[in-house]
């Protein structure tokens, strides 16, 4: 499966924001890498350039590959409704992403790899594809031979956050994908707005 595997602080600091989740290394240098990153007087970036920088942003922070991005982006754009919002309301139904929302996972990154490895059943089924769309009423569950991994379990205790989107049964260790979510209630700071502007030239 391919995927990013390098390094994430740089990645942050580049777009300068922690938007892998909490990082002391961004903490420490939170400007640009390279010899250049804190110099001022850096030139101007165009008007391309920021749209192609929010685009990035968007595929690092949910793990997107260009292909993917730009499949997803063509499906919202063939959809009614705002395409910035559509596109970002597709992204976070993706499995991968849901599970991460659910706090199944501590990141995206290990909720690829839960997924991929067969730990998790949409409807009472198997899914090992971490791209995979789910829809609306769909039940993302934890196997039942995995619910007591260490690395679910952990992830889970120290679970926080809780999505309008999403209902979770603790007891059952599943969760419901109730609807697509608001751009409201998407925390993310992108402006799919440039990501549109870029697509559309």
């Amino acid at each position: 499966m391919a995927r990013y595997t390098g390094p994430k602080t740089k990645i942050a600091r580049k777009f300068h924001e922690p938007i892998y989740g909490p990082d002391k290394n961004y903490e420490r240098k939170p400007y640009a890498p390279g010899m250049h990153g804190q110099n001022k007087r850096r030139g101007k970036t165009s008007e391309y350039g920021i749209q192609l920088q929010e685009k990035q942003k968007a595929k690092y922070t949910y793990g997107i590959l260009e292909r993917q991005f730009e499949k997803i982006y063509n499906e919202a754009s063939r959809r009614g409704g705002i395409t910035g919002e559509v596109l970002l309301q597709l992204i976070e139904s993706r499995l991968d992403n849901v599970v991460y929302r659910l706090g199944i996972a501590r990141s995206r990154a290990q909720a690829r790899q839960l997924v991929s490895h067969c730990h998790i059943v949409v409807n009472g089924t198997v899914v090992n594809v971490p791209s995979y769309f789910l829809k609306e009423g769909d039940v993302v569950s934890v196997r039942e031979r995995s619910k007591s991994l260490e690395v679910i379990t952990d992830s889970l205790a120290s679970r926080a956050n809780n999505y309008p989107w999403l209902e979770w049964d603790e007891s059952a260790m599943a969760g419901k994908f109730m609807n697509y979510p608001q751009r409201a209630d998407i925390p993310e700071t992108i402006n799919e707005q440039l990501i549109v502007e870029l697509y559309s030239k």
